[in-house]
C-alpha cells in the first residue's frame, strides 16, 4: 500500500510537467537585462539627456573606447550570473577575465599621463563631473539591479551573496554603459576610477542585498 502511494505520488508530482526549453535561464536573465537597460535608457534622456554630440561621438574612438570597457564587465558578470541562478554553484573560474579590461584601461591612463604635462594630470582623472559620475551611475543601475533579482529569485540560486553582488556588477556595468550617452568625459583616467568606481558600488550593495532579497 506503502509503494502504491509513492508511485501515485510521484505520479502527480510528474503530471503536466514540460520539458525546460534550451537556453532558457540565458533568456530569462537576458530579458530582464535589456528591459532594465530599456528603463535606465528613459531615465538618462528624461531627466540627464542625450550628449548633443552624440552622432559625431560615435564616429570617434573614444565613446567605443567607453562602451568597450563597460560593456565587456558587465558582459562577463552577466555571464557569471547565468551560472550563479542555479543551484549549488559558485562564481566560475574564468571570472578573473575580467581583470583584463581594467589592465587595458589603466595602461591606457598610464599612456595618457605619460603624454601630457604634470599640471595637466588632474584633469585627465578628474574631469569635470567626478563628483557625481559614480553615483549617476549607481542610481541609474537600479532598474536594472531590481529586474535581474527578481529574475534570478525565481531561478533559485544558493550562493546568495555573490549571486547578489555579480547582479550589482552586471547592473551597474550595464548601467555605466547606457550612461555613455550622456557623458562627454573623455579620458582612461577618468573612465578608470569614477565609472569603476559606480560599478563597485552597485557590486557592493548587491552582495549586501543579495543573502536578503534572493532567500526562497
Amino acid at each position: 500500500m506503502t509503494m502504491q502511494k509513492t508511485r501515485r505520488l510521484i505520479d502527480d508530482l510528474a503530471d503536466g510537467l514540460r520539458p525546460v526549453p534550451p537556453r532558457a535561464v540565458e533568456r530569462r536573465i537576458g530579458t530582464a537585462l535589456l528591459s532594465g537597460m530599456a528603463i535606465s535608457a528613459v531615465l538618462t534622456a528624461l531627466t540627464l539627456g542625450i550628449r548633443p554630440d552624440l552622432m559625431t561621438a560615435l564616429q570617434g574612438s573614444v565613446f567605443w573606447m567607453k562602451s568597450l570597457y563597460v560593456g565587456s564587465l558587465a558582459l562577463l558578470a552577466g555571464l557569471a550570473s547565468v551560472r550563479m541562478a542555479r543551484p549549488g554553484t559558485v562564481p566560475p573560474r574564468w571570472l578573473w577575465l575580467s581583470l583584463l579590461p581594467v589592465v587595458v584601461i589603466a595602461a591606457l591612463a598610464g599612456t595618457e599621463m605619460m603624454h601630457t604635462p604634470r599640471e595637466g594630470w588632474s584633469a585627465l582623472w578628474l574631469g569635470k563631473s567626478w563628483k557625481v559620475c559614480p553615483f549617476l551611475v549607481l542610481g541609474l543601475s537600479i532598474p536594472i539591479f531590481v529586474t535581474l533579482m527578481r529574475t534570478l529569485k525565481k531561478l533559485a540560486p544558493t550562493n546568495l551573496r555573490a549571486t547578489g553582488a555579480l547582479a550589482g556588477v552586471t547592473a551597474g556595468a550595464s548601467a555605466a554603459l547606457v550612461y555613455c550617452l550622456h557623458c562627454p568625459e573623455s579620458t582612461a583616467g577618468f573612465l578608470l576610477v569614477w565609472y569603476s568606481g559606480g560599478i563597485a558600488l552597485a557590486g557592493l550593495i548587491g552582495a549586501s542585498l543579495g543573502p536578503r532579497f534572493l532567500r526562497w
